[in-house]
């Protein structure tokens, strides 16, 4: 699985020339939205498959994955 800047580093070079060449902002716009989706997701996964360090779930907090991403990456700078 590629991660999100892997994935958004190979879209943008895959497709800089149109963006460039056209101004397709909308396309670029895109591809950023896409790859803050992905990290959400990745984030998220990760959050769902979290352990201790013997590979038992020993944590006690209760939050779902969509909670915790929204608390620690959607706070208002």
């Amino acid at each position: 699985m590629k991660t999100a800047v892997e994935w958004y580093s190979e879209q943008l070079k895959y497709n800089l020339g149109r963006i460039v060449i056209n101004q397709d902002w909308q396309l670029f716009d895109k591809i950023i939205q896409d790859a803050i989706d992905i990290e959400k997701l990745q984030i998220m996964d990760a959050w769902n498959n979290r352990a201790g360090f013997d590979g038992v779930l020993t944590y006690t907090d209760n939050r779902t994955a969509e909670d915790y991403y929204n608390e620690t990456f959607k706070k208002e700078l």
